[in-house]
């Protein structure tokens, strides 16, 4: 293993050359920026190619074209730009071409700024592009989890034949951590696409489009029991002292980080603490949730936004505790000790009176 300290965008890069990535289409924004230089300077040594489009709109377009041709290619931006590429996102994943795109994301809507948020979650993990698709969407909180959920992300985007989504904010991609890298690069795959993975139906036309309904409600059908593999096969969490814990904290990314400190300081007080984090945003992880629902007397949901995961973690625990939210937005981060502040509100209420409060709502 080589260790090195490293960003967090930049080991985006070398996670993915040595997944086998040899093409990188993108558009710089900040702040996701590092990446597109690192894939500049890393990608020609690894023999592949690196090319900065006119737009993302054409970078997607080119990421289209690459994984077409059997290539492990990926793309990366933040909210702005990744708004852009949506309609080619729902090409890639109506092709079945798998590919990973990183999204180190900002603060918005429009230009917003450029201090990291979570708000592009609605965006990536419920898809902004049209039709009934879906993207696997992989939450990393450290450099090292940069590079190794990238790798991850190509063996998943072959797998299911999808685009793979690497959702970070921004703080994860700014900083620097050492970062432990393989040794040796995973061998170079090369794929051939045939349109329905036979090699007596292999078509030189690779697209989207079904003109009859009924095909297109057959194609609809087969993408449908692939996502539904993932989320039986490909769910990943997180349990942070979770085994006896009566307040389950919720949260991804660098607010995960802080939640931790936000466990231990509410254990060292006697407060049975834990938490829960979601590494794979989609498929989300319900059962987990469900499961710690018969133990936990609530759920305490943070983000760096106005709260999009959280109606996700009400749905999984189904109405059986209450879910309360705590949040911050404009590219500001909570503090621990606010966060703990509001649980020490949230553990000051009897379970039974949050339960009614629930149920008022």
């Amino acid at each position: 293993m080589a260790r090195q300290l490293i960003k967090g965008n930049e080991a985006i890069v070398k996670g993915a050359i040595l997944a086998g990535c040899r093409a990188y289409y993108g558009y710089p924004i900040t702040p996701a920026s590092e990446i597109a230089e690192a894939a500049a300077f890393y990608m020609p040594q690894a023999g592949g190619v690196f090319l900065q489009a006119e737009s993302e709109v054409a970078a997607v377009n080119m990421l289209f074209g690459a994984a077409a041709a059997g290539v492990r290619a990926m793309t990366a931006s933040s909210g702005p730009g990744i708004s852009l590429m949506q309609e080619g996102i729902s090409y890639l994943a109506g092709a079945e071409l798998p590919c990973v795109i990183a999204d180190i994301t900002r603060g918005g809507p429009g230009l917003g700024n450029i201090a990291p948020e979570q708000s592009d979650y609605h965006q990536v993990v419920k898809c902004g592009g049209h039709g009934g698709y879906r993207t696997i969407v992989l939450a990393p909180d450290s450099a090292q989890e940069m590079a190794d959920l990238t790798m991850l992300a190509f063996e998943l985007a072959d797998r299911y034949r999808n685009p793979v989504m690497v959702m970070a904010d921004g703080y994860i991609g700014q900083m620097m951590e050492p970062v432990e890298f393989p040794a040796e690069a995973r061998p170079l795959p090369l794929h051939s696409w045939s349109t329905d993975g036979t090699p007596e139906h292999r078509s030189n036309l690779i697209c989207s489009i079904e003109l009859q309904p009924d095909d297109l409600e057959r194609h609809i059908r087969k993408l449908e029991a692939k996502y539904q593999r993932a989320e039986r096969e490909e769910v990943r969490a997180e349990h942070y002292r979770t085994d006896d814990a009566e307040i389950i904290l919720v949260g991804y990314g660098i607010v995960a980080r802080l939640l931790k400190s936000v466990v231990e300081r509410g254990r060292a007080l006697g407060m049975p603490l834990g938490l829960l984090r979601p590494i794979t945003l989609y498929p989300f992880p319900v059962r987990e949730l469900r499961r710690l629902s018969r133990q936990a007397c609530c759920f305490v949901v943070v983000e760096m936004s106005t709260g999009q995961m959280v109606d996700d973690v009400r749905l999984a625990v189904e109405g059986r505790r209450p879910v309360e939210f705590y949040g911050r937005c404009g590219g500001n981060a909570p503090s621990a000790e606010e966060i703990f502040a509001f649980v020490e509100r949230v553990a000051a209420h009897p379970a039974e009176a949050l339960l009614e409060e629930v149920a008022d709502a």
